[in-house]
Protein backbone atom coordinates (compact mmCIF):
# COMPACT_ATOMS: atom_id res chain seq x y z
CA UNK A 1 0.00 0.00 0.00
CA UNK A 2 1.45 3.60 -0.70
CA UNK A 3 -0.09 6.90 -0.10
CA UNK A 4 0.96 9.43 -2.60
CA UNK A 5 1.40 13.27 -2.92
CA UNK A 6 2.84 14.47 -6.09
CA UNK A 7 3.45 17.27 -8.45
CA UNK A 8 0.87 16.01 -10.60
CA UNK A 9 -2.02 16.78 -9.01
CA UNK A 10 -0.93 18.79 -5.35
CA UNK A 11 0.88 22.11 -5.13
CA UNK A 12 5.00 22.28 -4.61
CA UNK A 13 4.32 24.20 -1.16
CA UNK A 14 1.61 21.60 -0.12
CA UNK A 15 4.27 19.15 -0.74
CA UNK A 16 6.83 20.89 1.23
CA UNK A 17 4.90 20.80 4.25
CA UNK A 18 3.84 17.30 4.09
CA UNK A 19 7.32 16.24 3.68
CA UNK A 20 8.70 18.48 7.54
CA UNK A 21 9.62 15.34 9.54
CA UNK A 22 9.72 12.72 6.62
CA UNK A 23 13.08 11.41 8.48
CA UNK A 24 11.25 10.23 11.52
CA UNK A 25 8.15 9.23 9.81
CA UNK A 26 9.31 5.68 8.87
CA UNK A 27 10.28 5.26 13.00
CA UNK A 28 6.67 6.71 14.16
CA UNK A 29 4.37 4.71 12.55
CA UNK A 30 5.62 1.55 12.31
CA UNK A 31 6.02 -1.36 15.07
CA UNK A 32 4.90 -3.18 17.34
CA UNK A 33 1.12 -2.47 18.17
CA UNK A 34 0.70 -0.47 15.00
CA UNK A 35 -0.91 -1.70 11.85
CA UNK A 36 2.15 -0.94 10.19
CA UNK A 37 4.32 -3.74 10.25
CA UNK A 38 6.81 -1.76 7.93
CA UNK A 39 7.06 1.66 6.41
CA UNK A 40 9.66 3.47 3.45
CA UNK A 41 8.92 7.32 3.32
CA UNK A 42 10.20 8.80 -0.47
CA UNK A 43 10.24 12.75 -0.18
CA UNK A 44 11.69 14.70 -3.21
CA UNK A 45 11.94 17.98 -4.48
CA UNK A 46 7.96 17.17 -6.38
CA UNK A 47 6.44 14.30 -4.47
CA UNK A 48 5.72 13.19 -0.80
CA UNK A 49 5.03 9.47 -0.50
CA UNK A 50 5.19 6.80 1.61
CA UNK A 51 4.93 2.64 0.91
CA UNK A 52 3.16 0.62 4.02
CA UNK A 53 3.26 -3.30 4.58
CA UNK A 54 -0.09 -3.49 6.76
CA UNK A 55 -3.41 -6.20 6.59
CA UNK A 56 -5.29 -3.28 7.89
CA UNK A 57 -4.85 -0.38 4.37
CA UNK A 58 -7.70 1.75 6.28
CA UNK A 59 -6.06 1.59 9.74
CA UNK A 60 -2.58 2.41 8.82
CA UNK A 61 -3.42 5.65 6.20
CA UNK A 62 -5.33 6.51 9.51
CA UNK A 63 -2.11 6.34 11.29
CA UNK A 64 0.29 7.71 8.96
CA UNK A 65 -2.15 11.02 8.48
CA UNK A 66 -2.31 11.05 12.73
CA UNK A 67 1.67 10.94 12.30
CA UNK A 68 1.46 13.69 9.63
CA UNK A 69 -1.23 15.54 11.91
CA UNK A 70 1.93 16.21 14.82
CA UNK A 71 4.59 16.63 12.77
CA UNK A 72 3.23 19.75 10.60
CA UNK A 73 1.11 22.21 10.94
CA UNK A 74 -2.05 21.34 8.53
CA UNK A 75 -4.62 20.47 8.83
CA UNK A 76 -6.03 16.66 9.19
CA UNK A 77 -8.68 17.14 6.07
CA UNK A 78 -5.68 18.84 4.26
CA UNK A 79 -3.75 15.90 4.76
CA UNK A 80 -6.61 13.46 4.01
CA UNK A 81 -7.35 15.25 0.64
CA UNK A 82 -3.59 15.60 -0.60
CA UNK A 83 -3.14 11.45 -0.12
CA UNK A 84 -4.39 9.22 -2.80
CA UNK A 85 -4.00 5.36 -1.79
CA UNK A 86 -2.67 2.57 -3.56
CA UNK A 87 -3.17 -0.99 -3.22
CA UNK A 88 -1.53 -4.01 -4.64
CA UNK A 89 -0.46 -4.42 -7.66
CA UNK A 90 -1.24 -0.35 -7.93
CA UNK A 91 1.18 0.69 -5.54
CA UNK A 92 3.47 -1.59 -7.57
CA UNK A 93 2.97 -0.15 -10.57
CA UNK A 94 3.18 3.11 -9.13
CA UNK A 95 6.78 3.25 -7.18
CA UNK A 96 8.27 1.45 -10.55
CA UNK A 97 6.85 4.32 -12.71
CA UNK A 98 8.46 6.71 -9.77
CA UNK A 99 11.52 4.49 -10.40
CA UNK A 100 12.08 4.78 -13.70
CA UNK A 101 11.46 8.27 -14.59
CA UNK A 102 8.25 7.96 -16.10
CA UNK A 103 6.17 9.92 -13.48
CA UNK A 104 8.31 12.46 -12.96
CA UNK A 105 8.25 16.61 -13.47
CA UNK A 106 11.10 15.73 -16.44
CA UNK A 107 10.16 12.58 -17.97
CA UNK A 108 12.73 10.38 -17.88
CA UNK A 109 15.16 12.04 -15.59
CA UNK A 110 17.56 9.77 -13.38
CA UNK A 111 18.00 11.43 -10.11
CA UNK A 112 14.81 9.77 -8.95
CA UNK A 113 16.24 5.91 -8.93
CA UNK A 114 19.14 7.42 -6.78
CA UNK A 115 16.52 8.78 -4.14
CA UNK A 116 14.12 5.26 -4.00
CA UNK A 117 17.38 3.82 -3.40
CA UNK A 118 18.28 6.78 -1.08
CA UNK A 119 14.59 5.90 0.61
CA UNK A 120 15.32 1.86 0.68
CA UNK A 121 18.56 2.75 2.59
CA UNK A 122 17.15 4.86 4.50
CA UNK A 123 14.11 2.28 6.20
CA UNK A 124 16.85 -0.93 6.12
CA UNK A 125 18.87 1.93 8.57
CA UNK A 126 15.92 2.96 10.49
CA UNK A 127 14.77 -0.97 11.07
CA UNK A 128 11.48 -0.22 9.43
CA UNK A 129 12.27 -1.99 6.50
CA UNK A 130 9.88 -5.81 5.90
CA UNK A 131 11.37 -8.37 3.65
CA UNK A 132 8.05 -7.87 1.45
CA UNK A 133 9.05 -3.83 1.06
CA UNK A 134 12.80 -4.92 0.31
CA UNK A 135 11.42 -7.04 -2.54
CA UNK A 136 9.68 -4.51 -3.66
CA UNK A 137 11.99 -2.18 -3.74
CA UNK A 138 14.77 -3.78 -4.84
CA UNK A 139 12.29 -4.77 -8.50
CA UNK A 140 11.84 -0.61 -8.31
CA UNK A 141 15.67 -0.30 -8.81
CA UNK A 142 16.30 -3.33 -11.13
CA UNK A 143 12.97 -2.12 -13.42
CA UNK A 144 14.75 1.31 -13.26
CA UNK A 145 18.19 0.03 -15.25
CA UNK A 146 16.56 -2.07 -16.94
CA UNK A 147 14.36 0.85 -18.34
CA UNK A 148 17.46 2.92 -18.61
CA UNK A 149 19.76 0.86 -20.65
CA UNK A 150 17.50 -0.33 -23.15
CA UNK A 151 14.60 2.09 -24.04
CA UNK A 152 16.35 5.48 -24.68
CA UNK A 153 14.44 6.89 -22.17
CA UNK A 154 16.06 9.63 -20.77
CA UNK A 155 19.25 9.84 -23.25
CA UNK A 156 18.57 13.19 -23.87
CA UNK A 157 20.48 13.83 -20.02
CA UNK A 158 18.04 15.95 -19.47
CA UNK A 159 16.57 16.76 -16.00
CA UNK A 160 15.28 18.80 -13.47
CA UNK A 161 19.02 20.51 -13.10
CA UNK A 162 19.68 20.49 -16.74
CA UNK A 163 16.26 22.13 -17.55
CA UNK A 164 16.43 24.82 -14.83
CA UNK A 165 19.93 25.88 -15.62
CA UNK A 166 18.89 26.07 -19.20
CA UNK A 167 16.58 28.60 -17.89
CA UNK A 168 18.99 30.55 -15.81
CA UNK A 169 20.71 30.65 -19.36
CA UNK A 170 18.76 34.14 -19.75
CA UNK A 171 20.45 35.81 -16.77
CA UNK A 172 24.19 33.83 -16.51
CA UNK A 173 26.84 33.62 -19.28
CA UNK A 174 28.17 30.09 -18.32
CA UNK A 175 31.79 29.95 -19.57
CA UNK A 176 33.82 32.07 -16.67
CA UNK A 177 30.89 32.56 -14.34
CA UNK A 178 30.81 31.63 -10.70
CA UNK A 179 28.79 29.83 -8.01
CA UNK A 180 27.80 28.72 -4.91
CA UNK A 181 26.18 25.08 -3.88
CA UNK A 182 23.84 24.97 -1.19
CA UNK A 183 23.26 21.35 -0.35
CA UNK A 184 24.78 18.07 -0.70
CA UNK A 185 22.45 15.75 -1.88
CA UNK A 186 21.11 14.31 -4.67
CA UNK A 187 20.59 17.02 -6.78
CA UNK A 188 23.87 19.23 -5.64
CA UNK A 189 25.68 15.62 -6.97
CA UNK A 190 23.90 16.11 -10.43
CA UNK A 191 24.47 20.26 -10.19
CA UNK A 192 27.85 20.50 -9.43
CA UNK A 193 29.08 17.81 -12.63
CA UNK A 194 26.41 20.47 -14.86
CA UNK A 195 27.98 23.64 -13.59
CA UNK A 196 31.66 22.19 -14.20
CA UNK A 197 30.43 21.22 -17.43
CA UNK A 198 29.44 24.28 -18.24
CA UNK A 199 32.75 25.82 -17.71
CA UNK A 200 32.03 27.41 -14.37
CA UNK A 201 33.67 27.76 -11.16
CA UNK A 202 32.57 26.64 -8.31
CA UNK A 203 33.50 29.20 -5.05
CA UNK A 204 32.32 26.34 -2.68
CA UNK A 205 29.50 24.21 -0.88
CA UNK A 206 27.49 25.21 1.95
CA UNK A 207 25.42 22.62 4.13
CA UNK A 208 22.77 23.48 6.52
CA UNK A 209 23.12 19.94 8.05
CA UNK A 210 26.61 19.93 8.24
CA UNK A 211 27.91 17.72 5.73
CA UNK A 212 29.77 19.60 3.52
CA UNK A 213 33.35 18.69 4.52
CA UNK A 214 32.22 15.12 3.28
CA UNK A 215 30.83 16.32 -0.40
CA UNK A 216 33.90 19.30 -0.64
CA UNK A 217 36.07 16.44 -0.39
CA UNK A 218 34.73 13.81 -2.77
CA UNK A 219 34.53 16.86 -5.15
CA UNK A 220 37.50 18.95 -4.93
CA UNK A 221 35.59 21.99 -3.38
CA UNK A 222 35.73 24.51 -0.44
CA UNK A 223 33.11 24.01 2.35
CA UNK A 224 31.84 26.90 3.88
CA UNK A 225 30.26 27.95 7.22
CA UNK A 226 28.01 31.25 7.66
CA UNK A 227 30.50 33.82 7.40
CA UNK A 228 31.94 31.68 4.13
CA UNK A 229 28.24 31.62 2.75
CA UNK A 230 28.06 35.58 2.99
CA UNK A 231 31.24 36.10 1.48
CA UNK A 232 30.71 33.74 -1.54
CA UNK A 233 27.21 35.50 -2.23
CA UNK A 234 28.85 38.67 -2.10
CA UNK A 235 31.33 37.30 -5.25
CA UNK A 236 29.08 34.84 -7.55
CA UNK A 237 27.15 34.85 -10.24
CA UNK A 238 25.00 32.07 -9.75
CA UNK A 239 23.35 30.13 -6.42
CA UNK A 240 22.13 25.94 -6.48
CA UNK A 241 19.72 25.99 -3.51
CA UNK A 242 18.76 22.55 -3.41
CA UNK A 243 19.57 21.37 0.68
CA UNK A 244 15.94 20.05 1.22
CA UNK A 245 16.28 21.08 4.98
CA UNK A 246 12.96 22.59 6.87
CA UNK A 247 14.22 26.47 7.44
CA UNK A 248 14.95 28.90 5.20
CA UNK A 249 18.93 29.89 4.05
CA UNK A 250 18.99 32.81 2.03
CA UNK A 251 16.61 35.92 3.31
CA UNK A 252 16.42 39.22 1.35
CA UNK A 253 18.38 40.56 4.45
CA UNK A 254 21.56 38.51 3.95
CA UNK A 255 21.47 39.16 0.06
CA UNK A 256 21.30 43.16 0.49
CA UNK A 257 23.70 42.85 3.19
CA UNK A 258 25.99 40.65 0.74
CA UNK A 259 25.31 42.89 -2.45
CA UNK A 260 24.47 46.02 -1.16
CA UNK A 261 25.17 47.99 -4.29
CA UNK A 262 23.51 45.25 -6.63
CA UNK A 263 25.72 45.90 -9.56
CA UNK A 264 25.92 42.51 -10.62
CA UNK A 265 22.86 40.22 -11.47
CA UNK A 266 22.58 37.21 -9.25
CA UNK A 267 20.77 34.02 -10.48
CA UNK A 268 19.27 31.75 -8.36
CA UNK A 269 18.28 28.36 -8.65
CA UNK A 270 16.30 27.05 -6.06
CA UNK A 271 15.68 23.28 -6.39
CA UNK A 272 14.52 22.50 -2.89
CA UNK A 273 11.52 21.15 -1.89
CA UNK A 274 11.67 22.84 1.62
CA UNK A 275 12.48 26.35 -0.34
CA UNK A 276 15.81 27.22 0.58
CA UNK A 277 15.63 30.71 -0.55
CA UNK A 278 12.57 33.52 1.61
CA UNK A 279 9.72 34.70 -1.03
CA UNK A 280 10.64 38.15 -1.07
CA UNK A 281 14.57 37.57 -2.59
CA UNK A 282 12.79 37.14 -6.40
CA UNK A 283 11.11 40.72 -5.76
CA UNK A 284 14.44 41.71 -4.88
CA UNK A 285 16.16 44.33 -7.60
CA UNK A 286 19.08 42.15 -9.95
CA UNK A 287 18.11 39.03 -8.62
CA UNK A 288 16.66 36.40 -10.65
CA UNK A 289 15.44 33.03 -9.11
CA UNK A 290 14.55 30.07 -11.60
CA UNK A 291 12.10 27.37 -8.67
CA UNK A 292 10.66 23.91 -9.20
CA UNK A 293 7.79 25.59 -10.86
CA UNK A 294 9.47 26.82 -13.97
CA UNK A 295 11.31 23.80 -14.50
CA UNK A 296 7.59 21.67 -14.70
CA UNK A 297 6.55 24.82 -17.25
CA UNK A 298 9.38 24.35 -19.21
CA UNK A 299 9.79 20.56 -18.98
CA UNK A 300 10.45 18.95 -21.96
CA UNK A 301 8.49 15.84 -23.86
CA UNK A 302 10.23 12.19 -24.36
CA UNK A 303 9.69 10.61 -27.19
CA UNK A 304 6.66 8.66 -27.53
CA UNK A 305 7.96 5.20 -28.50
CA UNK A 306 10.72 5.18 -25.56
CA UNK A 307 7.79 6.12 -22.95
CA UNK A 308 6.00 2.93 -24.66
CA UNK A 309 9.09 0.89 -24.35
CA UNK A 310 9.05 1.89 -20.40
CA UNK A 311 5.43 1.38 -19.89
CA UNK A 312 6.18 -2.15 -21.30
CA UNK A 313 8.91 -2.91 -18.94
CA UNK A 314 6.98 -1.44 -16.41
CA UNK A 315 3.57 -3.62 -16.64
CA UNK A 316 6.05 -6.93 -16.99
CA UNK A 317 7.94 -6.22 -13.60
CA UNK A 318 4.62 -5.79 -12.33
CA UNK A 319 3.06 -8.50 -13.06
CA UNK A 320 6.04 -10.67 -12.09
CA UNK A 321 6.51 -8.97 -8.95
CA UNK A 322 2.51 -9.72 -8.20
CA UNK A 323 2.92 -13.76 -9.23
CA UNK A 324 5.97 -13.51 -7.12
CA UNK A 325 9.94 -14.47 -7.96
CA UNK A 326 9.63 -18.11 -7.56
CA UNK A 327 6.93 -19.16 -10.33
CA UNK A 328 5.01 -22.55 -10.83
CA UNK A 329 5.26 -24.29 -14.52
CA UNK A 330 1.89 -22.00 -16.03
CA UNK A 331 3.09 -18.56 -14.37
CA UNK A 332 4.89 -17.13 -17.26
CA UNK A 333 1.66 -17.77 -18.95
CA UNK A 334 -0.32 -15.37 -16.36
CA UNK A 335 2.66 -12.99 -15.77
CA UNK A 336 2.17 -12.58 -19.64
CA UNK A 337 -1.80 -12.16 -19.25
CA UNK A 338 -1.38 -9.66 -16.69
CA UNK A 339 1.06 -7.74 -18.78
CA UNK A 340 -0.93 -6.87 -21.93
CA UNK A 341 -4.19 -6.18 -19.43
CA UNK A 342 -1.27 -3.88 -17.90
CA UNK A 343 0.01 -2.70 -20.65
CA UNK A 344 -3.29 -1.43 -22.24
CA UNK A 345 -4.13 0.15 -18.98
CA UNK A 346 -1.25 2.62 -18.10
CA UNK A 347 -1.75 3.77 -22.00
CA UNK A 348 -5.22 4.37 -21.48
CA UNK A 349 -4.45 6.09 -18.07
CA UNK A 350 -1.65 8.84 -20.41
CA UNK A 351 -4.75 9.64 -22.31
CA UNK A 352 -6.89 11.15 -19.28
CA UNK A 353 -3.54 12.71 -17.38
CA UNK A 354 -4.80 16.54 -17.09
CA UNK A 355 -3.01 19.41 -18.41
CA UNK A 356 -0.20 21.02 -16.07
CA UNK A 357 -2.20 23.91 -14.20
CA UNK A 358 -5.85 22.08 -14.38
CA UNK A 359 -8.48 22.65 -12.24
CA UNK A 360 -9.45 20.87 -8.78
CA UNK A 361 -12.15 19.92 -10.26
CA UNK A 362 -10.11 18.69 -13.50
CA UNK A 363 -8.12 16.86 -11.30
CA UNK A 364 -10.57 15.00 -8.97
CA UNK A 365 -11.96 13.53 -12.31
CA UNK A 366 -9.18 12.05 -13.94
CA UNK A 367 -8.49 10.44 -10.37
CA UNK A 368 -11.51 9.17 -10.49
CA UNK A 369 -11.24 7.83 -14.38
CA UNK A 370 -7.87 6.49 -13.34
CA UNK A 371 -9.35 4.80 -10.27
CA UNK A 372 -12.23 3.14 -12.12
CA UNK A 373 -10.39 1.79 -15.02
CA UNK A 374 -7.22 0.30 -11.77
CA UNK A 375 -10.43 -1.68 -11.03
CA UNK A 376 -11.55 -2.77 -13.95
CA UNK A 377 -8.20 -4.25 -14.79
CA UNK A 378 -8.25 -5.98 -11.37
CA UNK A 379 -11.57 -7.72 -11.90
CA UNK A 380 -11.09 -8.71 -15.45
CA UNK A 381 -7.81 -10.24 -14.11
CA UNK A 382 -9.28 -12.34 -11.83
CA UNK A 383 -10.90 -15.43 -12.98
CA UNK A 384 -8.38 -15.67 -15.75
CA UNK A 385 -6.00 -16.27 -12.45
CA UNK A 386 -8.25 -18.49 -10.38
CA UNK A 387 -8.47 -20.35 -13.44
CA UNK A 388 -4.49 -20.26 -14.28
CA UNK A 389 -4.46 -22.32 -11.26
CA UNK A 390 -7.13 -24.46 -11.25
CA UNK A 391 -5.67 -25.68 -15.17
CA UNK A 392 -2.59 -26.00 -13.78
CA UNK A 393 -3.17 -28.21 -10.79
CA UNK A 394 -5.46 -30.57 -13.12
CA UNK A 395 -2.60 -31.53 -15.28
CA UNK A 396 -4.86 -29.24 -18.21
CA UNK A 397 -2.41 -26.24 -18.97
CA UNK A 398 -2.10 -27.02 -22.46
CA UNK A 399 -5.87 -25.79 -22.64
CA UNK A 400 -5.52 -23.00 -20.90
CA UNK A 401 -2.60 -21.94 -22.99
CA UNK A 402 -4.48 -22.17 -26.15
CA UNK A 403 -7.52 -20.33 -24.88
CA UNK A 404 -5.29 -17.09 -24.22
CA UNK A 405 -3.34 -17.17 -27.18
CA UNK A 406 -7.03 -17.64 -29.29
CA UNK A 407 -8.36 -14.51 -26.90
CA UNK A 408 -5.70 -12.35 -26.74
CA UNK A 409 -3.17 -13.91 -29.24
CA UNK A 410 -0.23 -14.16 -26.36
CA UNK A 411 2.04 -17.34 -27.16
CA UNK A 412 3.45 -18.59 -23.79
CA UNK A 413 5.34 -22.28 -23.55
CA UNK A 414 5.11 -23.98 -20.62
CA UNK A 415 8.46 -24.31 -18.48
CA UNK A 416 9.63 -26.76 -15.73
CA UNK A 417 10.99 -23.81 -14.04
CA UNK A 418 10.24 -19.94 -14.49
CA UNK A 419 12.64 -17.74 -15.03
CA UNK A 420 13.33 -15.81 -11.85
CA UNK A 421 13.84 -11.73 -11.90
CA UNK A 422 17.68 -11.18 -12.66
CA UNK A 423 19.29 -10.14 -9.36
CA UNK A 424 20.30 -6.92 -8.03
CA UNK A 425 23.88 -6.12 -8.76
CA UNK A 426 25.10 -3.13 -6.54
CA UNK A 427 28.44 -3.36 -7.83
CA UNK A 428 27.39 -2.15 -11.23
CA UNK A 429 24.29 0.73 -9.40
CA UNK A 430 25.87 3.87 -10.93
CA UNK A 431 22.45 5.83 -9.84
CA UNK A 432 23.87 7.80 -7.16
CA UNK A 433 21.94 7.02 -3.31
CA UNK A 434 21.99 10.56 -1.84
CA UNK A 435 18.88 12.44 -1.08
CA UNK A 436 18.65 15.78 -1.42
Amino acid sequence: MSLVASHRNRDLTLLEQLSVGSDALGSAVAGSGSPVRGAVVLPTCNRFEVYVETDDPEAARAAIIDALERATALERDAIETALATYEGDDAVQHLLSVATGLDSMVVGEREISGQVRRAHIDAQAGAHLTPQLDRLFQSALRTSRVVASSTGLGTSGRSVVSVAFDLASETVVWPGARALVIGTGALAETGVGSLLSRGVSIDGVFSPSGRGEEFAARHSLRALDQDGLRAALSEVDLVLACSGGESIVLTPAMVAAARPDNDNPLTIVDLALHRDVAPGVAQMRGVTVVDLESVGAHAPEESVGAIDAARSIVAHAVARFGDGEHARSIDPAVVALREHVFGLLERELARVQPPAGASEQTIAQADATEQALRRFAKTLLHIPTVRAREHAQAGEADRYLGAIRALYGIDVGIQDDACPAPEMDAATDADTTTRH
